[in-house]
C-alpha cells in the first residue's frame, strides 16, 4: 500500500530559514505516491524489470554506459583545469578548497563549484539519461537539476575528510518528501576511491525503522553507529549514472587510494512550468552561468564561469530540460 495518496501537489523546496538544511531547490519537491510504490504505465526505455525492481526494493540503481566515453573526457579534463590542478602533478591535488563550506560535512570532500560548462550541459542532454529519468518518474515532462561536480583527490593532509551519510530530504515529514538525485561516474572506482556510499537496507526497511526510531533523532543524519545495517559503497565506472531515491541514507567515502574520484551530479525531476519565479531564475542560472541556489552551494570566489567560459549551447531537449522551452 502506498505510504502517501495518489495527489500530484508540488512544493517548494527548503528555502529562507531552512536553507541551512540539504537540497537542492532548482527543482521542486513532489508530493503524492511515493516512487517506490508507483505502477508503471509507460515502456521502460532504459532499465530492465530488474533494475525497476531493485531501483523501487532499495533505492538505487545504475545505468550503465550512460553517457559516452568522449563526453566523460570532455568533463574530467573541464573540472582539472577548473580546479587548477594537474592530472599528472599530485604535488598540485593538495590546493586548499577555494571556499569553506556552510555545509561543514562538505568541506575537503571535492566540490568543484562548476554548473554550466558546456561538457556539464551536454551530459544533461545526453538522450540515454533523459530516458533514464523517463523511467523513474513514470512520465516526459521533466527538468534537470542546476548542480555541481566533484573532484576528490586523496583525503590526505590538509584535505583530511572522513566522508559522511545524511538525507538530502526532512524524513520528519508526514508525508514523506518525494524527490531523486543522481551521480554520474567520470571515472573507474574501487574500494579506495572514495566516493558513492549508501544504506540500501535501511531504505528497503524504511517503514518499519521509522517507527520505532528516536523521536529526538536528526532527521537529516542517520545514527549509524545505533542502526543494524551497514553503508555500502557501490562500484561504479567511468560513463555509469547512479540514480537513488532522497529517502535513500547516503554520501561520499573518504579517499584512501592514491587516485581521485571525480562525478557529476545529475538529477531531473517534475517540471513546474506554471511556476513562474522558478523558470525565470532557472533561465537566468544557465544565462549567467549562476550556481544553485541554497546553504550547499557557495558558487566560485573567482566567477570564472561568467569571465572564462561560453554559455552552454543547449539542444532541443536540453531546452525542455531547463524549462527555456516548454514541454
Amino acid at each position: 500500500m502506498s505510504m502517501l495518496a495518489n495527489a500530484t501537489m508540488v512544493t517548494m523546496a527548503p528555502m529562507g530559514p531552512n536553507a541551512n538544511r540539504p537540497g537542492n531547490t532548482s527543482v521542486k519537491e513532489v508530493t503524492g505516491t511515493q516512487l517506490r510504490d508507483l505502477e508503471k504505465t509507460l515502456p521502460l526505455r532504459v532499465l530492465s524489470d530488474a533494475d525497476f525492481k531493485h531501483w523501487q526494493t532499495y533505492g538505487y540503481v545504475v545505468v550503465k554506459n550512460a553517457v559516452p566515453q568522449e563526453q566523460v573526457k570532455a568533463t574530467v579534463d573541464f573540472l582539472w583545469e577548473f580546479e587548477e590542478k594537474d592530472p599528472n602533478d599530485p604535488k598540485s591535488w593538495s590546493r586548499p578548497q577555494m571556499r569553506d563550506h556552510a555545509m561543514t560535512e562538505l568541506n575537503n570532500s571535492g566540490m568543484v563549484e562548476a554548473y554550466h560548462h558546456q561538457s556539464m550541459w551536454d551530459n544533461r542532454q545526453t538522450p540515454r539519461v533523459y530516458d533514464a529519468f523517463v523511467d523513474i518518474w513514470d512520465r516526459t515532462d521533466l527538468w534537470v537539476s542546476i548542480d555541481r561536480a566533484n573532484l576528490n583527490t586523496p583525503n590526505v593532509g590538509a584535505r583530511a575528510f572522513d566522508g559522511f551519510i545524511h538525507w538530502d530530504a526532512d524524513t520528519s515529514q508526514y508525508p514523506l518528501p518525494i524527490n531523486v538525485q543522481g551521480v554520474l561516474s567520470l571515472v573507474d572506482t574501487n574500494d579506495d576511491m572514495g566516493g558513492f556510499q549508501c544504506v540500501p537496507d535501511l531504505f528497503a526497511n524504511f517503514a518499519d525503522w521509522l517507527a520505532t526510531a528516536p523521536k529526538d533523532r536528526d532527521p537529516f543524519r542517520p545514527d549509524i553507529a545505533n542502526i543494524p545495517y551497514e553503508p555500502k559503497r557501490i562500484p561504479m565506472q567511468a560513463g555509469d549514472l547512479l540514480i537513488f531515491n532522497s529517502l535513500l541514507a547516503h554520501g561520499i567515502r573518504a579517499n584512501r587510494s592514491n587516485q581521485t574520484r571525480i562525478a557529476q551530479y545529475i538529477s531531473m525531476a517534475p517540471a513546474t512550468p506554471e511556476e513562474q519565479e522558478l523558470v525565470d531564475w532557472r533561465t537566468q542560472s544557465w544565462s549567467e552561468r549562476l550556481p544553485a541556489r541554497g546553504h550547499a552551494f557557495p558558487g566560485d570566489p573567482r566567477n570564472w564561469e561568467q569571465t572564462r567560459y561560453d554559455r552552454a549551447k543547449l539542444t532541443p531537449l536540453g531546452e525542455r530540460l531547463l524549462g527555456k522551452t516548454p514541454w
